[in-house]
């Protein structure tokens, strides 16, 4: 099977018994490697010998407050600051999925949201292994890639905000892009039956476009949530696309995203909704409980109602932690 989202890291960490990620030095040395933190030419000694022992040295070697603050630059000493909670979250805890819930269940502490995404990917790449769908693959990206959302002759197309606005000067090169709104790259595309193979091998550069319309790419959303919450849960459950809300009680929703959140407390209030805000409702999955005893008691046997929206400038923006932290689960503890 062909492998994807190399960049995520994967290939750098090891696993438990139980299949789980567990942080290795290679995996912080990459962290350490990122920009972000090598030290510019006129960094001070003290940034670039820390820097140096724990990216060529000892990358789990605990640091000390001091040390941080002897950095002379201030944004400097906010990035060394975030990097090394962040890395201590990740030595601490038994697996990264354990660190991930540990996250989503409110211990963000000033976790920035790209290391959450980072980790997330990784998670889920871990969690899609032996998955060769590209559908699957592409629609999961939603779950740390943030979207634009185009409108054309019907199709709701969903492409790579980043990669949209990392290529806006080349706009004009392609008709499709331009429409997007951003980049002329040869290889965007819609991804079709036709060149899904073709995902594989450019699955980190995030340039394939999905009509959230079309019914493969809505159940490859599904299959993609239903997967993240068995790896990081341990519940087994079925999430089907629907094309209505059809549960009058409204017993329990997640949002997906914080717009999705907004609007299923106004449905579940009872609230009047305008059409304005409705028309940024995108997609609608129904998520039940394999085994209803997992479930709350006043969940039970009833659907649990995911909802996906834009903002009001077309951005999508899932919140996988909403899964995790929203679910109506009998326990809170992590799948061993």
């Amino acid at each position: 099977m062909s492998d994807f989202w190399i960049a995520a890291g994967h290939h750098l960490l090891d696993r438990d018994e139980a299949g789980r990620l567990v942080a290795t030095d290679a995996f912080i040395k990459a962290y350490l490697a990122r920009p972000e933190l090598v030290p510019p030419d006129d960094s001070c000694e003290a940034e670039r010998r820390l820097h140096h022992e724990l990216l060529f040295h000892h990358p789990r070697r605990p640091v000390a407050p001091a040390e941080i603050a002897a950095i002379r630059d201030a944004d400097a000493r906010e990035n060394w600051e975030l990097m090394i909670a962040f890395r201590d979250r990740l030595i601490a805890a038994p697996s990264l999925e354990a660190a991930y819930v540990a996250l989503a269940r409110g211990d963000m502490g000033r976790t920035p949201p790209i290391f959450l995404n980072q980790l997330a990917q990784v998670v889920l790449r871990n969690a899609l292994d032996g998955i060769g769908d590209p559908f699957v693959l592409r629609a999961a990206e939603l779950l740390y890639r943030a979207q634009r959302v185009t409108f054309n002759e019907g199709s709701v197309l969903l492409a790579d905000a980043e990669t949209i606005e990392s290529h806006e000067k080349d706009r004009h090169a392609s008709p499709l892009l331009a429409m997007l709104g951003g980049p002329a790259v040869a290889e965007l595309a819609v991804l079709t039956e036709a060149d899904a193979d073709r995902y594989f091998e450019r699955s980190d550069a995030f340039e394939f476009v999905l009509n959230l319309g079309e019914g493969r790419v809505r159940e490859g959303l599904a299959t993609a949530i239903a997967t993240w919450v068995r790896h990081l849960l341990g519940a087994e459950v079925e999430v089907e696309p629907v094309a209505r809300l059809e549960d009058p009680d409204f017993t329990w929703f997640v949002g997906l995203d914080a717009e999705a959140t907004r609007i299923g407390n106004l449905l579940w209030r009872g609230g009047e909704i305008d059409a304005e805000t409705l028309s940024r409702v995108l997609a609608l999955f129904r998520l039940t409980f394999a085994d209803p005893r997992e479930a709350r008691d006043e969940v039970g046997s009833r659907p649990v109602w995911l909802i996906l929206a834009m903002t009001p400038d077309r951005i999508v923006r899932m919140k996988p932690q909403n899964l995790v932290a929203g679910l109506p689960l009998r326990t809170s503890e992590m799948a061993s």
